[in-house]
């Protein structure tokens, strides 16, 4: 054994056996939890937009009984979250459709045997932006779009423009 000094006081708490350091993993960034895949996901937790939809119909009529304003004014902006919610879902849900076509030619013109040609990303957005087009259009709401496209776009050519002042 090993001769030890008797001047230093003997800790309170001594280690006799080391104990095993508790490792914490986080499961967004380890292996062990598997790879991520948003199709496997939407499919595994598909209940839950059931869910997400009997909770938004109970706080709608919760909003028409309700008369304080202040319970009011809460539950408007938490109705407005979930279709905001809601919206960007079905959008994330067309991208990835988008690209799963895309990728699905590609490979039937492989196996015909011609060379796949990759979008760049200028491309894609190019699409995506016909798309919102061909949507507003369907809708009947292209033509307010542009407009307050084009008096955003006149405030910034203005912002740029010298002032009255300077002159």
């Amino acid at each position: 054994p090993l001769e030890m000094s008797a001047k230093k006081p003997v800790p309170f708490l001594r280690q006799v056996i080391p104990v095993r350091k508790k490792v914490q993993r986080d499961p967004r960034f380890d292996d062990l939890s598997g790879e991520y895949k948003p199709e496997i996901f939407m499919k595994t937790y598909s209940f839950l937009d059931s869910i997400k939809k009997q909770e938004k119909e109970m706080v709608q009529k919760q909003l028409k009984k309700c008369r304080n304003m202040e319970q009011k004014e809460k539950l408007q902006r938490l109705l407005n979250r979930m279709t905001q919610q809601e919206q960007a879902q079905k959008k994330q849900q067309k991208l990835r459709e988008r690209e799963l076509s895309l990728k699905r030619q590609q490979r039937e013109l492989a196996k015909q045997g011609k060379k796949p040609f990759f979008l760049k990303k200028s491309e894609k957005r190019k699409l995506e932006l016909a798309d919102k087009y061909a949507e507003l259009k369907r809708s009947g709401k292209l033509e307010s779009f542009l407009n307050k496209k084009r008096k955003r776009n006149a405030i910034k050519d203005k912002r740029h423009l010298p002032s009255q002042k300077s002159l």
